[in-house]
């Protein structure tokens, strides 16, 4: 059976052009179900729709999650789709098989406890700390994700008015800052990123060390070093952040339009996804309130 995988190998590489990755996973899982069949004494040329679910079966009696057998079952079916189209054999035995999609896992928002521990670790009384700071409490208080935050410039911030101004595409939207937020931003601006930008056109509103706009990367590093300097468990992104943000407002009885408005969800479908998080007393409100619940 190696020469019928070594020709489907061939056939991503050059026909459908597939990527490294993709060409590796395939053929790992092409050669196991060979593999199988080798070890049932069977053929792919003789297989039926009852043969491969036996196959799905004994995957599930192993323990394979239900993600990793639908990309098991996404390879079989290009791989007897290819012998199909190559004249090798007669029909499909997977055409007719669907198999149930995998649930989406909820997003992961931390407690207010963890939220303030991470915090309250930058040290603002430090050029570096100040400017943690007021990114972390910038992205706790508006919910905006990690891009948005980094693509921040100076002029985005209307101090007076305690909104931001972020932009998202050819998008725009205005958002709510708390007085948290405000002071550390005031404080940042007047303290901290006067010292750290070297170029006077810069308009950037977070600065590295290098003096030019912080990085993606660089603020995914900055939230990593204070979730371990923190002690929090599980693993903690700006997203958590996001997340946490629109959580805790939903518990203290915050619109879900508004915070759809805040997020920026074009479909609210994406919000109520909160809804969910926070179990069953906010479902029952949500349910009894809303007109199209």
């Amino acid at each position: 059976m190696d020469r019928i995988l070594e020709k489907f190998c061939t056939y991503l590489a050059k026909e459908k052009q597939v990527s490294t990755n993709t060409l590796e996973c395939y053929g790992r899982d092409v050669r196991q179900y060979l593999d199988y069949l080798t070890a049932e004494k069977m053929s792919y040329v003789d297989v039926n729709q009852d043969d491969v679910m036996n196959y799905v079966d004994s995957l599930r009696a192993q323990g394979v999650s239900n993600a990793t057998l639908l990309r098991k079952f996404s390879s079989l079916r290009g791989f007897f789709q290819f012998l199909t189209g190559s004249g090798l054999i007669a029909s499909d035995p997977t055409a007719q098989i669907k198999l149930p999609r995998s649930e989406k896992k909820l997003p992961k928002a931390m407690s207010t406890q963890d939220v303030n521990n991470l915090l309250n670790q930058p040290n603002p009384d430090e050029v570096k700390g100040l400017r943690d700071k007021c990114m972390l409490e910038l992205l706790y208080a508006t919910g905006i994700r990690v891009t948005e935050l980094i693509e921040l410039n100076v002029e985005d911030i209307l101090l007076p008015l305690h909104m931001i101004r972020c932009n998202t595409g050819d998008k725009r939207r205005t958002i709510p800052i708390g007085s948290v937020a405000i002071k550390y931003l005031t404080q940042y601006l007047q303290k901290s990123r006067t010292k750290l930008v070297k170029d006077p056109e810069e308009r950037a509103l977070f600065i590295n060390l290098q003096g030019s706009r912080l990085t993606r990367q660089g603020f995914w590093k900055i939230i990593k070093y204070y979730a371990q300097k923190a002690h929090i468990e599980g693993d903690i992104t700006p997203h958590t952040l996001r997340h946490s943000f629109a959580v805790h407002l939903l518990d203290n009885g915050a619109d879900i339009h508004a915070v759809q408005e805040m997020l920026g969800h074009a479909d609210i479908s994406t919000t109520q996804v909160y809804i969910k998080m926070l179990g069953g007393h906010l479902s029952e409100v949500y349910k009894k309130a809303h007109p199209r619940a």
